[in-house]
This record gives C-alpha cells, sequence and structure tokens, in this order.
C-alpha cells in the first residue's frame, strides 16, 4: 500500500479508498452504479480485492460471513437507490446480531438531494434504526475522518453495521466539490460514545459470590462472548467453577460440545437438557446474552427461582427482559478475566453441586437428541445428512446456515468443538442467508473448509451469487437439504393450523438443483440414497478448485425436537414422539 504524503492533492474518490486501505481492509464486496462509479476508479490502483456480486443483498451477507469467521469488519459498497434498499436486509441482520460491518452506499448529488432525482432514496432515514451509526458525508475532505469514525464505531462496545452514504460529487474528480488534501486523522473524538469495556470490581466480587454460593447454577452463555473473543478465558472459568454451560444458537462453538459441562443449545428448539436446567437453575450466569425470547419462552415462566448475574457490554440490554440480581456492563473477556483472577486469589468455598450435576445427567440420558432410522421408501432422514458432513469434514469446518429446519437441526446435529465455526442469522432469521455469508466465510479464512447446509427455499434466493463464486474462485460447499417445502412452516401448520397447509409447497421437480449448480459453474450431485451419501461427501471435500453443490432428496415429514411451543413455557418442552414425553412435561 502506497501511503499519500499530508496534504497531498487527491479527489473523494481517491480518499475514500485510501481510507479503507489504511483501516487494513483486504477485501470488500460490492456492485457499482451510477452514483458510486467514481469510487470504482480508484479500485483498480489499489491492493484492495474487490468482489463483485450478482445481488446488492449478497454483498452484505458476504461481509458479515467475512466478519463472523474472522473478527474483523466485513465492508460492502453498493450504489444508490434500489441498491441502498437491497442493502437493509443485511444490514438489520448484522444490527440484530451485533455483526461489525461498514457500508458504503452512493448517493445522488448534493444539488440534487431532496428532488427525487433518479436513483435517490433517503439511505440514511432508511437504515437508522437498522444501524448502529450512519452518516451522510457532505464534503470530500470530511472522508477520511468518516471513514475512521466508521471502522472505529463498528469494531468497539457492541459491534455493529455503519453505513456511510456517499454523493456522488464529493467523490467525481470532474466536479470540483471533490477536490480535497489527504491527511489521516491519529485519532477520533465522539462526545456521547464511551462504550464500557472494564466491569466494576464491586459488581464482579458479587457476581463469583453468587456463582460460589449457587447449587444449581448454568452459564447461559450468547453471542457476546464471540464478539469478545472470549472463548478461551470462558472454557478457563468453567474449569475453574465446574459451572454447567448452555451456548444459545448465537454461541455455538464458544464452548466446545465435547466437554461434559456443556449442556448443549437452548430456546425453542434447544435440547431437553439445556431448556430444562435453564428452568430448574438457582443462579443464570448470563454471558453476552440478552434473554431473547427464543430462549425464554414466555418470560414470566423463564427460571423461576433463579437468581441473575447479567453481564453484556450493551446498557439498554440490562433489565430490558429479565431484571438482575447483579449487573454488570462490560466486555465479556474481560469480566470473565477477572472473575478467574479472583478465584485464584484465594481458595474460596462453592457449594457442592454434585446432586445438581447428577440431575443433569438424568435428563441426558433419558431425553437426548432423537430422530428415527431411515426406512427404505422414505426421503433421506436430514439428521443423519448433517451428522454425515459432520463426520466427514474436518473438524475446524465453518458451517454456515440459512433459516428454517435445517439451521437448527444443523445447530442440534453438528459438533462445534472450535469458536468461531458457525455462521448463521439469529435475530433477524434471514432466508437466503447461508450462501453469500459461506462466501464471505470462505475469503476471510481461505484455509478452511466452508460448508453452508441450506434448505431449498433458502438456497433459492441467493443461489444466484455461486456464479460469483465460481467466477471469483471461492470453493464453497453447499449442502441443500431438499424436502420441497418450506419445512418450519410447515411444521407450525401440521402442529397448530389442523395440518392445513397454506403456501408451503415448493415444487419437487423444479428447479433441477444439479443442473442449475452446474450452469452456475459448480460441481453438483444428487444423495437420495443413504448408502450414497458418505462417497458424496467424500467427494465435494476433494474438489477445491471451484464450487460444490450436493443436493440431499429429504423426508419432508421431518419435524425439528425437541419444541417449545411459540408463547408458552420452556416447562413444556415437546420432545420427540418416541421418546416418553409424558416424563418430559
Amino acid at each position: 500500500m502506497s501511503v499519500p504524503q499530508s496534504g497531498e492533492s487527491m479527489d473523494g474518490g481517491q480518499a475514500l479508498i485510501k481510507s479503507l486501505e489504511m483501516e487494513g481492509v483486504d477485501v470488500m464486496f460490492g456492485l457499482p452504479g451510477g452514483a458510486i462509479l467514481p469510487v470504482y476508479d480508484p479500485i483498480l490502483e489499489s491492493p484492495i480485492r474487490h468482489i463483485l456480486v450478482r445481488h446488492e443483498q449478497g454483498a452484505g451477507h458476504m461481509a458479515e460471513g467475512y466478519a463472523h469467521a474472522t473478527g474483523r469488519p466485513g465492508v460492502a459498497m453498493v450504489t444508490s437507490g434500489p441498491a441502498a434498499t437491497n442493502m437493509v436486509t443485511p444490514l438489520c441482520d448484522a444490527y440484530m446480531d451485533s455483526v461489525p460491518m461498514v457500508c458504503i452506499t452512493g448517493q445522488v448529488g448534493m444539488s440534487a438531494i431532496g428532488t427525487d432525482a433518479f436513483q435517490e432514496a433517503d439511505t440514511t432515514g432508511i437504515t437508522r434504526s437498522v444501524t448502529k451509526h450512519n452518516m451522510l458525508v457532505t464534503s470530500a475532505a470530511d472522508i477520511p475522518l468518516a471513514v475512521k469514525e466508521a471502522f472505529h464505531i463498528a469494531t468497539t462496545g457492541r459491534p455493529g453495521p455503519v453505513l456511510l452514504d456517499i454523493p456522488k460529487d464529493i467523490v467525481d474528480p470532474v466536479n470540483p466539490n471533490s477536490a480535497m488534501e489527504w491527511y489521516w486523522p491519529d485519532d477520533v473524538d465522539l462526545p456521547g460514545y464511551n462504550p464500557c469495556l472494564e466491569g466494576d470490581p464491586e459488581r464482579i466480587r458479587a457476581a463469583v459470590k453468587l456463582m460460589l454460593a449457587a447449587e444449581r447454577p448454568v452459564m447461559y452463555v450468547g453471542g457476546g462472548v464471540l464478539r469478545s473473543r472470549g472463548a478461551e478465558v470462558l472454557h478457563e472459568l468453567i474449569e475453574l467453577t465446574g459451572i454447567p454451560v448452555v451456548t444459545t444458537l448465537m454461541a455455538r462453538g464458544a464452548f466446545p460440545d465435547d466437554h461434559t459441562l456443556n449442556l448443549g443449545m437452548p430456546g425453542m428448539h434447544g435440547n431437553y437438557t439445556a431448556v430444562t436446567a435453564l428452568q430448574e437453575a438457582d443462579l443464570l450466569i448470563a454471558m453476552g446474552s440478552r434473554f431473547d425470547d427464543r430462549v425464554t419462552g414466555r418470560v414470566g415462566d423463564f427460571a423461576p427461582g433463579a437468581r441473575i448475574v447479567h453481564v453484556d457490554i450493551d446498557p439498554a440490554e440490562h433489565g430490558k427482559v429479565r431484571r438482575p440480581d447483579v449487573s454488570i456492563a462490560a466486555d465479556c473477556r474481560l469480566v470473565m478475566e477477572e472473575m478467574v483472577a479472583d478465584l485464584e486469589r484465594g481458595a474460596q468455598d462453592a457449594a457442592d453441586i454434585n446432586q445438581w450435576r447428577s440431575a443433569i445427567s438424568g435428563w441426558q440420558e433419558r431425553f437426548p437428541l432423537h430422530y428415527d432410522a431411515w426406512q427404505p421408501g422414505e426421503g433421506l432422514k436430514p439428521q443423519q445428512m448433517i451428522e454425515k458432513l459432520r463426520d466427514g469434514s474436518p473438524g475446524d469446518t465453518i458451517v454456515c446456515s440459512g433459516v428454517g429446519q435445517h439451521q437448527m437441526w444443523a445447530s442440534q446435529y453438528w459438533e462445534f468443538n472450535h469458536p468461531y465455526t458457525w455462521i448463521n442469522s439469529g435475530g433477524l432469521g434471514t432466508m437466503g442467508f447461508a450462501v453469500p455469508a459461506a462466501l464471505g466465510a470462505k475469503v476471510g479464512r481461505p484455509d478452511r473448509t466452508v460448508w453452508a447446509i441450506d434448505g431449498d427455499g433458502c438456497f433459492q434466493m441467493t443461489s444466484q451469487e455461486l456464479i460469483t463464486a465460481a467466477v471469483e474462485n471461492i470453493p464453497v460447499k453447499i449442502a441443500i437439504l431438499n424436502n420441497s417445502y418450506l419445512g418450519m412452516v410447515r411444521q407450525w401448520q401440521e402442529m397448530f393450523y389442523d395440518e392445513r397447509y397454506s403456501q408451503v409447497r415448493q415444487s419437487p421437480d423444479l428447479p433441477d438443483y444439479v443442473k442449475l449448480s452446474e450452469a452456475m459453474g459448480c460441481a453438483a450431485k444428487r444423495v437420495q440414497d443413504p448408502d450414497e451419501a458418505d462417497a458424496a461427501i467424500e467427494w465435494a471435500n476433494s474438489i477445491n478448485d471451484r464450487p460444490v453443490v450436493v443436493e440431499f432428496v429429504t423426508e419432508w415429514t421431518e419435524k425439528v425436537f425437541p419444541m417449545v411451543p411459540a408463547g408458552g413455557s420452556n416447562s413444556d418442552v415437546v420432545v420427540h414422539p418416541t421418546l416418553t414425553e409424558g416424563e418430559a412435561q
């Protein structure tokens, strides 16, 4: 990277690209158009890799996947109007899941703003509620500072997406409004933005005291632990305390699944032991989790006998759903480090939790995850296919999922023993997330095997980005669990709408996923017999010079269990009918 001298004359477009280089950006995802076109010219001289997407929403999800996998902010750049509105979904997705992301959108020239000009949209107004911060940059001279502030805000405190809206005239070299003298700010001054990182020592000591006194404690781990890069210290804390752990959908991999103290995923489709342990606990240590409705079920009935220690960097999350007994608004990793230090400073008596762990072991034995074995004449068991994918792939494989039944099965049946290997859309629940997110993850971690586990409904929403994968040589692997239904919606209609199936059946014959994938430059296979699955997975994992798609034709009647009915109590968790439901309730 050639660093320009302070005071060097350049235009706003050049300054924008140089600013991204100064922030260490190595890749960006985008699609050019009229208002952002002047910024695309200096990319030709930049070391930044630009990946040309086939739809702007794909650029946003690729930036998210990159950020999930690397911990660094993802960058997306698109033009004005419809391109900017196509970014709203990934921006909201990143906002809900605290993903660091910087989005740059083109805007019509300053004099045309407010005139309903061609491809004009009030991008900052539209995205204000789905970004951590956004800004209409009105002067070329403001670009370097705006970029530095954007990256600072996106990556500090609770991470999130930041949008910079750039009028065309301040980046267009033929317009005098774009002339500026280069500078790079040493720091940023943002009055009122002071995220608190370190926890109050007295509150941390109070939390440790509760942890040692509890007879039925549970560590309720959320995505904030991964955002703080705190997986290693979490492991240390659990080894010291012996407290059982549940990892939410956004925290899978934060604590290894093969550890005896990991109870699995809680929530609407969590396993019975994780759900019930939260219900029966006398103390919940909520670490980087936000008491999401999918975890709590009916809030008034959630963990009724538990005291609460809540550690989360965002003060707005404290008391929003459940009032904590000890509230620590701080960075999870730093708080856990202080907890470990406090525990190591001297021997402290802890309550005997052996009886609690014995009860947990009993639940694990009686109510494991379960699906019925495949029978001839049935479609493939999706759970079994995920197990085969898991067993046939490297242990540190990065797994991306779409949203629906396949998402829940992937979280349940893949064994996550490494942090930062599970990427999904949790808060917003965005169908179509998996394919572009997998591309972003693979670009960020080219050394890793990356599988996207998708459903046929999700795949059809963003499958065009496989063209991007083929053209840009991004060798991701896609598993389509094809049951020809919008499976989760069908499950709800079966269970709660008297089997009145409305608009959930997709064509079993269209598209032909193998031909479609091959037309987009992928290698592709269809699997219809379980005996063919292992060989197909081995074949897919052996191909690393192009994207690969494996279609698994799955049984449409399969449902996700366990399940807490929407609006119900977690005490009413429904297990697989083959298990003894009477005991479970």
